[in-house]
C-alpha cells in the first residue's frame, strides 16, 4: 500500500509541475499575460473579437472539456482499461500542455491564420492557455465520472453546441487544419 501512496503523490506532483512548465514556456515565448486590450472582464465569447483567446474564457473552452473526454476515451481504448486514472491523469495533462505550446508557435498561428476562419488569431494568452489546460482536465474528470458511453453523448453534445453556437467545432477544426475545405469555410463566415 505505501508503494501507491509514493505513487500517488509523484503523480500529484507531476500534475503541479506541467501547468508551471507550460507558463514557462508560453512566457518565454513572449505570450501575453492577459488580454492586451485590458478588458478586466474573464470571459469572451465573440470568436470575431481580439479579445478571442485572451480572456480565461472563450467559445473554445467548450473543445478543450472535449480534449479531455477524447484523451480519457483513446486512454481508455489502448490501455484496454489498464492504465490507472492517476497515469492518465499525467499523460492528459501533458498532451493538453504540449498542445498549448505547439498551438502558440508561429507555424500553428499561422496554419489557422491560412486554413480556418481565425484570419487574426494571434495565439493565446497566458491566462487563456492555464484555462484552457484545466478545461481539460475537468473533460477528464468529467469523463472518468461518467464511463465511455455518457463521456461520449457528453463529448457529441459539446460538438452540437458549438456547431450551433459559433459555427466551429473541435472536429471542424481538426479537419480545417489539417485538410482545409473551402465550402466549411464559407459556412463558417459570419
Amino acid at each position: 500500500m505505501k508503494d501507491q501512496s509514493v505513487t500517488d503523490k509523484r503523480l500529484t506532483r507531476l500534475l503541479y509541475i506541467v501547468p508551471v512548465a507550460m507558463t514557462v514556456a508560453l512566457a518565454l515565448m513572449g505570450r501575453n499575460g492577459w488580454c492586451p486590450q485590458g478588458d478586466p472582464l474573464p470571459w469572451s465569447l465573440d470568436i470575431w473579437s481580439p479579445h478571442n483567446s485572451q480572456h480565461l474564457l472563450d467559445a473554445y473552452s467548450l473543445s478543450h472539456i472535449q480534449h479531455g473526454i477524447g484523451l480519457f476515451l483513446l486512454l481508455g481504448l489502448i490501455s484496454k482499461g489498464r492504465l490507472s486514472f492517476g497515469w492518465k491523469a499525467v499523460i492528459v495533462a501533458a498532451i493538453e500542455a504540449g498542445w498549448e505550446v505547439l498551438e502558440n508557435t508561429p507555424l500553428i498561428i499561422n496554419r489557422y491564420r491560412e486554413a480556418t476562419i481565425s484570419l487574426d488569431y494571434f495565439g493565446d494568452s497566458i491566462s487563456n492557455s492555464l484555462s484552457d489546460y484545466l478545461m481539460c482536465l475537468l473533460g477528464l474528470f468529467v469523463a472518468d465520472k461518467l464511463g465511455w458511453k455518457w463521456s461520449l453523448t457528453l463529448f457529441v453534445t459539446l460538438e452540437t453546441i458549438s456547431l450551433i453556437w459559433i459555427r466551429d467545432s473541435l472536429l471542424l477544426n481538426i479537419i480545417m487544419l489539417v485538410y482545409p475545405n473551402d465550402v466549411i469555410r464559407q459556412w463558417q463566415s459570419p
